[in-house]
């Protein structure tokens, strides 16, 4: 969020914004299919279900990055289109579904450690 509205201030340029950016897409889309996979294979479906959706979503957007764009965030193409609040405004519904998703692990861990 940070480095996008950095580029939309101007503070930035697009090709180092895009490269800080798409160094993380990789990882991210990894890291969030393997907390899916734990997720079902500990048979918590109800976080399972919630985290599908936005894994199948990050892989798809990796997935489908046209040929000869630089990765999800393209330089030539995050002013045009409208690309740059699009990725923002994704950007800010991720940290609002991670900050959920944190809340409700560290619930079901508390309420697997506290005595009963």
């Amino acid at each position: 969020i940070i480095t996008l509205s950095d580029l939309e201030c101007d503070y930035i340029n697009a090709r180092s914004c895009c490269s800080k950016l798409n160094k993380w897409v990789v990882p991210e889309v990894i890291g969030h299919a393997i907390v899916t996979v734990l997720m079902l294979i500990s048979l918590h479906w109800f976080i399972f279900l919630l985290n599908l959706p936005v894994a199948t979503w990050n892989i798809y957007r990796y997935i489908m990055v046209p040929s000869g764009n630089m990765g999800v965030f393209d330089p030539t193409e995050i002013h045009n289109r409208g690309q740059l609040k699009s990725h923002m405004k994704e950007a800010m519904i991720k940290l609002g579904f991670h900050l959920l998703c944190f809340f409700m692990y560290l619930y079901r861990l508390v309420s697997k450690i506290a005595p009963k």
